[in-house]
């Protein structure tokens, strides 16, 4: 019996141990990462996760840039905190460089992004294209590349881009997904290409989340409804945690990538799809 109980009481001391080991761990950790910070810009601001993203940083005390093309709904935002509506088109290169390019940040958060359109590719339309790689290639790369230089300078900073299950596993959806892989490719290799510097990237990819971006997809309404139907679909709140979870990790802490969908929700897969009229 008696070695049973030392051993249950060094047990049960270990343990008070790694309690108070893990809250002081925690303790340390909460003076750590966004309280470090003092800027954040959010682009894609007006709707979904980036305004989402928009209200959860201005929540903790950060003074955030919210961009976005609908200048009016960003307006709103104000309210929630220090918050500075631009409204910019992520297509105009130039203005992204005078814009963001004059601003102080530590966080950027790349969330501005649009769906290609449901039809085959064979019968995209060509504008249709350009305006999903610009903004979700072109728009993210340059927004980085206006605020990368401050983050050097002062040495502190971190990048999170909003990428896609699409970049991850072949879905469908050609552009769209070859537009989310290069999302992933850049947050990748950023890391390589700011070594030294102390500035994370993160890349936060989600599945099907409820959002505007089914119009954009798509002018039926009822399409539009019936993506968010018929399972417990995530929210732009969900994603936007995981993007300050991310944040909010001690510096020596980078998360490169974050994967969520709905439980319900299960990517990629194979599926045999027989051609008529062969055998």
């Amino acid at each position: 019996m008696y070695p049973i109980l030392n051993v249950s009481v060094a047990l049960t001391d270990a343990v008070n141990r790694f309690g108070a080991n893990c809250f002081e761990t925690l303790e340390k950790g909460s003076k750590m990462a966004l309280q470090d910070y003092q800027t954040a810009l959010v682009t894609g601001a007006s709707s979904g996760i980036g305004a989402a993203t928009v209200g959860m940083l201005a929540a903790r005390g950060l003074t955030v840039h919210a961009v976005a093309r609908r200048r009016e709904r960003l307006e709103a935002l104000t309210k929630l905190g220090d918050v500075t509506p631009h409204g910019l088109d992520l297509r105009d290169r130039a203005a992204i460089y005078q814009v963001l390019g004059a601003l102080d940040i530590d966080i950027l958060v790349n969330c501005a992004g649009i769906g290609s359109r449901f039809d085959p590719f064979h019968e995209l339309d060509p504008d249709n294209i350009d305006a999903t790689l610009e903004t979700n290639i072109g728009g993210t790369v340059h927004a980085a590349r206006a605020v990368a230089p401050g983050m050097v300078a002062r040495g502190r900073g971190h990048i999170v881009n909003i990428g896609s299950i699409f970049g991850l596993h072949a879905i469908g959806s050609a552009v769209y997904g070859a537009s989310k892989a290069a999302v992933h490719v850049l947050s990748q290799d950023l890391r390589h290409d700011l070594k030294g510097t102390g500035i994370r990237v993160t890349e936060v990819s989600p599945g099907r989340t409820d959002t505007e971006i089914f119009a954009t997809m798509t002018d039926d309404k009822n399409v539009q409804t019936g993506m968010a139907e018929g399972f417990e679909i995530i929210t732009a709140d969900d994603v936007a945690q995981a993007v300050v979870w991310a944040l909010d990790q001690p510096w020596r802490v980078n998360i490169s990538l974050i994967e969520l969908t709905a439980t319900e929700q299960i990517p990629g897969g194979v599926g045999i799809h027989p051609v008529p009229g062969r055998k």
